[in-house]
């Protein structure tokens, strides 16, 4: 997630904070971006790039074991 989409995000949380704490409000939009950049690095994410060219790798892999099952079992036809 990009920095500016956790200010985003930190924004619109303190936004949404009640009109009677809004004195709050710049702390509580700190304190909400800290937190979500704390959660945010624990998860073990990856990048979309990442995710597209793993999910390349992965379609190139199931087409060549589709390619071997097919003269695996032609192999089998030939010898039963």
């Amino acid at each position: 997630m990009s920095d500016e989409s956790i200010e985003n995000l930190a924004k619109k949380l303190a936004e949404s904070v009640p009109e009677g704490l809004r004195v709050l409000r710049d702390e509580m939009e700190n304190n909400f971006r800290s937190v979500l950049r704390a959660s945010l690095s624990k998860l073990d994410l990856v990048t979309r790039e990442e995710f597209d060219v793993q999910e390349a790798v992965l379609a190139r892999t199931r087409e060549k074991l589709e390619v071997l099952e097919a003269k695996l079992e032609q192999l089998e036809e030939n010898d039963g």
